[in-house]
């Protein structure tokens, strides 16, 4: 593993954190005011945004732009990477529809989300049990 691809990701990891609290605390805070702090628009917020950015550098980058692997790295894989992992489920999906595979799409889409799901709950269910 090269080391300064890995310190590419890293720089990449901690812009893509910052940013993500960044936007989260805004928009947690402005639904708050608005009264519409019941629903996760924060998340909600980060997932679309992160997904358009994704879009748009891999769009760019196909079109105009070669950045070295190292700059590739901290943008897609470390800033997105840690601003929203659903901007690359968004992407992965994508290129499954492009290329015609809807089953695979289809059981992409629903087993991630179900999946993840009930990974999430299993962690609460288990580390609940030990501690409690």
């Amino acid at each position: 593993m090269n080391p300064q691809l890995l310190l590419f990701v890293a720089l990449g990891g901690a812009i893509g954190a910052v940013g993500r609290f960044t936007v989260m605390s805004a928009v947690g805070h402005m639904s708050h005011i608005w009264g519409w702090a019941m629903f996760p628009w924060g998340t909600l917020s980060v997932n679309v945004l992160g997904a358009f950015i994704l879009g748009a550098v891999i769009e760019v980058s196909a079109l105009v732009w070669s950045p070295s692997p190292e700059i590739r790295a901290m943008v897609v894989v470390g800033m997105l990477g840690a601003f929203t992992t659903f901007s690359t489920f968004s992407m992965d999906l994508y290129y499954l529809l492009d290329r015609g595979a809807l089953i695979s799409a289809a059981v992409y889409a629903v087993g991630s989300v179900a999946i993840c799901l009930a990974a999430f709950w299993f962690g609460l269910y288990v580390f609940r049990a030990i501690i409690t």
